[in-house]
């Protein structure tokens, strides 16, 4: 089974910036698809960024696009987050999701993203 291994979340200001990174147990040419949901105590899992194999096709959230931004760099087998200008109502848990070709999907365990303001 895919294991995925979340990182970099914490705690940061308002405005600020913070670079999540998600390990993938799998060499990711088998991850057809890998991207990030969040969910704030309280609300449903939302999604925020998902990004093609070769990285050539990302889509974001509305309330992300601008500020945040989806890679993978294959060779390490990682997926990332860029995420500048946050704001409070960034505060979340952030999910590293993937999509294998035969359809299976798998899920990190989540990291923690607290903005303050």
């Amino acid at each position: 089974q895919v294991q995925l291994v979340e990182s970099g979340g914490g705690l940061v200001q308002a405005g600020g910036s913070l670079r999540l990174s998600c390990a993938a147990s799998e060499r990711t040419f088998r991850l057809y698809r890998m991207g990030w949901f969040r969910q704030a105590p309280g609300k449903e899992r939302e999604f925020v960024a998902t990004i093609s194999w070769s990285g050539g096709s990302t889509s974001y959230a509305d309330s992300v696009k601008g500020r945040f931004i989806i890679s993978r760099d294959n060779a390490k087998n990682t997926l990332y987050l860029q995420m500048n200008s946050l704001k409070s109502e960034d505060t979340a848990v952030y999910y590293c999701n993937a999509v294998e070709r035969s359809g299976s999907t798998y899920w990190g365990q989540g990291t923690q993203v607290t903005v303050s303001s």
